[in-house]
C-alpha cells in the first residue's frame, strides 16, 4: 500500500502537467481557427476580432498558451473556465437541455477542467513552478 500511494504523490504533478499542456494545445485550436482561420475558418469566415466570437478567440489563442506555458495558470484558468461556462449558457444550452445533443460537451467539459487548474495550478512542469517555492504547485 505504502509503494502504492507513493507512486501516485510522486507522480501526480508530473501528470498534471501533462494534461495541462495537452488541454491547452487543444484548446487553442479553438483560437486560432476564429484568429488566423488555421486549421480552418470557422463557418462564415473569420469574426470580427471586437466581436463576441473574436474575443473567445483571443482568450482561447492566448489564454491557451499561457496555459500550455504554466504562465500564470491558476487565474487564466478561471478566466477559460468563465469563458467556457458562457459559452455553453450562451451557445449550447439554447438549443436544448442534452449536451450530447446541443453540441455542448466541449465547453461544459473545458469548463470543468479550467476550473481544476484554477485550484491545482500547473504542476511540476510550469513557468509557476519555477517562480515560486512553494512545493504544492
Amino acid at each position: 500500500m505504502t509503494n502504492s500511494k507513493s507512486f501516485y504523490i510522486t507522480w501526480s504533478p508530473y501528470l498534471l502537467s501533462i494534461m495541462r499542456i495537452i488541454i491547452a494545445l487543444l484548446f487553442m485550436q479553438h483560437g486560432s481557427q476564429k484568429l488566423f482561420g488555421i486549421p480552418t475558418a470557422p463557418q462564415g469566415g473569420l469574426p470580427p476580432l471586437m466581436s463576441l466570437l473574436g474575443i473567445a478567440g483571443i482568450l482561447e489563442f492566448f489564454g491557451g498558451l499561457l496555459i500550455l506555458l504554466g504562465l500564470f495558470t491558476r487565474p487564466v484558468a478561471f478566466i477559460l473556465a468563465g469563458e467556457m461556462a458562457v459559452a455553453y449558457f450562451k451557445v449550447h444550452l439554447p438549443q436544448g437541455f442534452w449536451p450530447l445533443l446541443n453540441r455542448g460537451e466541449l465547453a461544459a467539459l473545458y469548463c470543468f477542467v479550467f476550473l481544476y487548474l484554477a485550484v491545482a495550478g500547473g504542476g511540476a512542469w510550469s513557468i509557476d513552478r519555477l517562480w515560486q517555492r512553494d512545493e504544492t504547485l
